[in-house]
């Protein structure tokens, strides 16, 4: 294919691809700015610290119910650890967080189909509570003492604190009283604003990285993507998942890229495997969980992506055959 039809095949594509779904670009574009004004990453936290008797389903629960960036990610898992909860929450946050979200389930429909979004939502819900389940073991057993990046607090062993309990004396930063600010109130301007934030954010980078995966398609043969990333292969899924961990940008780049490779032949398994390890693994995910855990926590929460994306990419794979 000379450059001037690779040109023409890959313009024609994108628009095509936009074509199908600027509607459920719009609803993800709305639903994001709905959540970025109206969700209170404060009170978040203050819900999961009240909520510890099924604290690792509801950590998972609002992980997936909420568009949290990496720093909003750290925000809440530092609230949370500032009222001593155990790791097993914080670990399923920390998992299913940088997953998915319901502006993302509208994103990955319209380039997928919803049976992949649902079962990447599934999945983002799953391997949460696997990580929960495998903290809360390694934390009955000692495993993970020691583990959180700031200072335990210290006690008076003779102060009298609330029901007689001790005081905490020099308290890390987290824990000092933080004088809370009124949000203001969320006008239609206000809104629109933010939707135009978010679309500019999100527009370029969709169109963009659609025009990079059809580009390659022209470029690459359509048996190289097969013979690496096909169904039928039995180290596809694993490479799909392992490749994922260094070379995923983030979802709005990287859901595009993918679809474009599906379309050259790479499986939907594959391609969920590579999305799940990517998205909790990216930079900014990784950044933000080594400012709160140390690294036997981070083993937990890789381990659990990478081994259980692999496992529901085959699982994915059957399922539709």
């Amino acid at each position: 294919m000379d450059l001037t039809s690779l040109l023409q095949y890959t313009f024609g594509k994108v628009v095509e691809t936009f074509s199908h779904n600027w509607f459920l670009l719009l609803l993800s574009i709305i639903a994001s700015a709905a959540l970025k004004l109206y969700v209170d990453e404060d009170a978040i936290a203050r819900f999961l610290r009240r909520n510890t008797k099924n604290s690792v389903l509801m950590s998972t629960g609002v992980a997936v119910a909420t568009p949290l960036c990496s720093c909003g990610t750290t925000a809440i898992v530092l609230g949370m650890m500032a009222s001593t909860v155990p790791w097993a929450p914080i670990v399923a946050f920390l998992v299913a967080s940088p997953l998915t979200s319901p502006q993302e389930l509208f994103y990955s429909a319209g380039l997928f189909g919803w049976d992949f979004a649902i079962a990447f939502f599934v999945a983002s819900i799953a391997l949460g509570l696997a990580g929960g389940a495998i903290a809360s073991f390694a934390e009955s057993r000692g495993w993970l003492a020691n583990q959180a990046r700031m200072a335990a607090p210290k006690f008076a062993s003779t102060s009298l604190g609330i029901m007689g309990g001790p005081v905490p004396l020099d308290l890390p930063v987290i824990m000092q009283p933080v004088v809370k600010t009124e949000k203001p109130n969320i006008t239609f301007p206000m809104f629109m604003q933010e939707m135009w934030a978010v679309s500019k954010r999100l527009l370029p980078l969709f169109l963009g990285f659609t025009f990079i995966g059809y580009m390659l398609n022209g470029m690459i043969p359509a048996a190289w993507i097969t013979s690496l990333f096909g169904s039928g292969h039995a180290y596809s899924i694993p490479l799909a998942a392992t490749l994922g961990l260094p070379f995923y940008v983030n979802t709005e780049a990287s859901l595009p890229l993918v679809r474009a490779m599906i379309d050259s032949g790479m499986s939907q398994g594959a391609a969920l495997a590579f999305l799940i390890t990517g998205a909790g693994t990216s930079l900014g995910a990784l950044g933000g969980a080594l400012t709160i855990a140390r690294w036997r926590v981070i083993g937990i929460v890789i381990g659990t992506l990478w081994i259980g994306s692999i496992i529901l990419g085959f699982a994915y794979n059957l399922f539709i055959l």
